[in-house]
């Protein structure tokens, strides 16, 4: 039976996205899970699933277009359903198409006549304006998508120089990355003006991307209305360390420490299962496997896709999927279900060289770990003052769902874990 696909909510909270690719053809058949379109939103390019199998009918919605959340993209039909169910579904949806743009007419010629030609002046063509960096080759309005923009912003890309390959000329991401591995393209004199001295005291505006207005509103929703608690604790890293080295010494694929520290956050999940939970408007939802979002940075913003049934990867397969999560996530091709769900969190800014740092809840998960960086401080072993390798680990909880006894007993047996790993090569 012919039904109306709809532009599903593929963020929290997003209102609109865009049809960015339609990746099977009208009359073209389908199986269950099979990826029938690519829709942009303000963090990635996610591809939308058919559910069940079926064929796409019509397209209702063209490559390109802003789609608000439920509206109708196409119709689905059943094998050897045509037109007719079609027209039925979108009769009984009612669904209001828009009317295609008719055709510019061509101006009439003008009439003959005898009357005495007209001053040579008047016949003077007025010189065409210069073209702007908003103008095509050809003087018409040029089409970007948002993702194009920007990685053509972030490149030094003149878009006007850009051949694009999307519906009606419309210039796309592969377009922008065609471009720049091309060696790209130069920027002309007219998109990058000469800026006037700058006063001391002055600012800049940098207008917010639909990214930066996503984590803003996710973020401002989390800490007004979730009651955060935090407990910290530094840690002894020295067996930590030594072993992620002796292991990646002799293992066929290396792990990061994040990917350790997830496997110990799991671990710690086994030792406090209650732990393992989200508030619910109606109830404490309780897990049995443990997924885990890893916050990863992008040229774009935050993006935090799920690690799924950590507690059944071994080592090798828990490196080779973060490796997969974090590659795609930098390149905006994560899919809808990989950035849903999801009990914790957790945030590593070691790296960068931080001590430690508070981080703030993912809704509707119920605590994220923040992984401050390894550094030689003094400690007191056994009575006498060493040097060791000390890292500091900031929980940051949802009261609602986990009381401050519960949140320190799984964050000792965090640290228990981290600081005796040799049960990792069990």
């Amino acid at each position: 039976m012919a039904s109306i696909m709809r532009m599903p909510e593929v963020l929290a909270n997003a209102t609109e996205a865009i049809i960015a690719k339609w990746l099977i053809a009208e009359g073209e058949s389908f199986t269950d899970g099979q990826a029938i379109a690519e829709v942009e939103t303000e963090k990635a390019l996610v591809e939308v699933p058919g559910e069940g199998d079926g064929v796409l009918g019509r397209y209702l919605a063209k490559e390109g277009s802003h789609v608000q959340v439920g509206a109708p993209i196409a119709v689905l039909t059943s094998q050897g359903e045509g037109a007719a169910e079609i027209e039925k579904a979108i009769a009984d949806a009612g669904v209001s198409l828009a009317p295609a743009a008719p055709e510019p007419t061509p101006a009439p010629a003008p009439a003959a006549t005898t009357a005495a030609p007209a001053p040579v002046a008047a016949a003077t063509p007025t010189p065409a304006a210069a073209p702007t960096p908003s103008a095509s080759l050809h003087g018409t309005r040029l089409f970007l998508s948002p993702l194009a923009r920007r990685l053509a912003k972030e490149s030094g890309l003149d878009p006007a120089q850009i051949q694009g390959t999307g519906p009606d000329g419309r210039i796309v991401r592969r377009d922008v990355q065609a471009a720049i591995a091309k060696g790209g393209v130069a920027p002309t004199k007219a998109a990058a003006p000469a800026l006037p001295s700058i006063p001391a005291g002055s600012f800049t505006d940098i207008p917010h991307s639909g990214m930066r207005k996503a984590i803003a509103r996710r973020l401002t929703e989390s800490k007004s209305s979730v009651p955060h608690f935090y407990l910290s604790a530094p840690v002894l890293a020295d067996d930590f360390l030594n072993f992620r080295k002796k292991y990646n010494d002799w293992a066929p694929k290396k792990v990061s420490v994040t990917d350790l520290i997830l496997k110990t956050v799991a671990a710690a999940f086994s030792d406090v299962p209650a732990a393992n939970c989200i508030w619910t408007d109606t109830a404490v939802r309780q897990f049995a496997d443990v997924d885990v979002s890893v916050a990863v940075a992008t040229d774009n913003g935050l993006l935090t896709p799920v690690v799924r049934g950590i507690n059944h990867l071994n080592l090798e397969q828990l490196g080779a999927v973060t490796e997969d999560l974090i590659a795609r996530a930098r390149a905006g091709r994560l899919k809808q279900n990989e950035i849903e769900g999801g009990s914790f969190s957790v945030t590593n800014l070691g790296m960068y060289g931080t001590d430690e740092f508070s981080a703030i809840l993912n809704p509707p998960q119920s605590a994220i770990l923040a992984v401050g960086a390894a550094k030689q401080k003094p400690v007191v072993i056994d009575g006498e003052i060493k040097v060791a390798s000390v890292m500091n680990f900031t929980l940051s909880v949802d009261h609602r769902a986990i009381d401050g006894a519960l949140a320190a007993e799984w964050l000792a047996a965090f640290v228990k874990r981290f600081e005796n790993p040799f049960w990792l090569a069990i």
